[in-house]
């Protein structure tokens, strides 16, 4: 979560019944992505009276996918759910989600949204978009309409976990793993309160992140954008050749322009699409964390206990 304090209240008066009716111990790990509002003051105040809960708060705002990475690291029970703060996606749905794992022996189960008519006419158009492309090059074990509320067996979690420290699309990399997966649907609500956290250019963002992480289909774009070029320029070779020993003028500042501009382009577009798989190679070589944990109220606890008080 990242600047929630107006969605906190509303999050823990429905998160807690909804955990708390399962009849199971839990442990509910708010992970605070460097707020910079009343979101760390408030998740204090209602830990005071949940015990359950845990606070790990990172250093700075490190982005949604590494914060949904410092909480899958940090967990340790047998199952983990994902939910954001906003609650679009219905903690009502948890239960549902674990009880599915448990009968059909599940690692994974995606809460997919069945109905986003909340969403705005061009939301729901650019989301349709996203998961379209995403499934024709990531493959169609991505589930359509799927985000990062899902349920994750220990197991699923331990694989994830094992990975390098990159910067990683969860819900393109949890599907990639082939683990046994289930699915759950809903009505995705409004958001709570507060502003959205996905504008456009992180939508855009997660698009290239995804499709750069996941598929070498740009690369072998670029290649057939050479191949068109290089096939236009030949014809365009004949073609002057011909009109040159039928005698006449040709008329070539136009075609000249155009075929400059033309292969201008796309130069400059497979130069962008080499950039960008090399910048991502520059960044796996530095192997930089994505994320650092300033506070995590359970490890503080036991340094504050120190050891041996336990049993005092």
């Amino acid at each position: 979560m990242y600047n929630e304090e107006e969605a906190l209240p509303a999050l823990v008066g429905r998160l807690r019944p909804v955990l708390d009716d399962t009849g199971v111990p839990y442990e509910v790990l708010a992970v605070d992505d460097g707020s910079t509002d009343r979101t760390a003051e408030l998740l204090e105040k209602f830990r005071t009276d949940w015990p359950e809960l845990r606070i790990v708060r990172l250093r700075g705002n490190s982005g949604h996918q590494a914060a949904l990475r410092a909480g899958l690291h940090s967990s340790v029970g047998a199952y983990v759910a994902s939910i954001d703060a906003d609650l679009q996606d219905p903690p009502e749905k948890i239960p549902e989600m674990l009880d599915l794992a448990r009968s059909e022996n599940l690692d994974i189960v995606y809460g997919v949204r069945s109905d986003r008519s909340t969403d705005t006419g061009f939301k729901r158009r650019t989301a349709g978009a996203y998961y379209w492309l995403m499934r024709r090059m990531v493959g169609k074990q991505v589930p359509a309409q799927a985000g990062d509320f899902r349920l994750l067996s220990r197991e699923a979690v331990e694989a994830l976990k094992s990975l390098p420290d990159q910067h990683q699309v969860y819900r393109l990399l949890v599907p990639w793993l082939g683990f046994p997966s289930g699915q759950v649907t809903y009505r995705r609500g409004e958001r709570v309160a507060g502003e959205t956290k996905y504008p456009l250019s992180k939508m855009i963002r997660l698009a290239v992140d995804g499709i750069t992480n996941f598929s070498a289909a740009p690369l072998r774009l670029a290649t057939w954008l050479g191949v068109i070029s290089f096939v236009t320029c030949f014809v365009m070779i004949a073609w002057t050749l011909v009109v040159f020993l039928l005698g006449k003028t040709v008329p070539g500042w136009s075609s000249l322009f155009v075929a400059m501009l033309f292969l201008g382009g796309v130069q400059l577009i497979c130069v962008g699409l080499l950039g960008e798989y090399i910048g991502r190679i520059y960044t796996a070589v530095q192997r930089r964390p994505t994320y650092f944990i300033g506070y995590d109220s359970a490890r503080d606890e036991d340094i504050r206990k120190g050891p041996g008080s336990s049993g005092n």
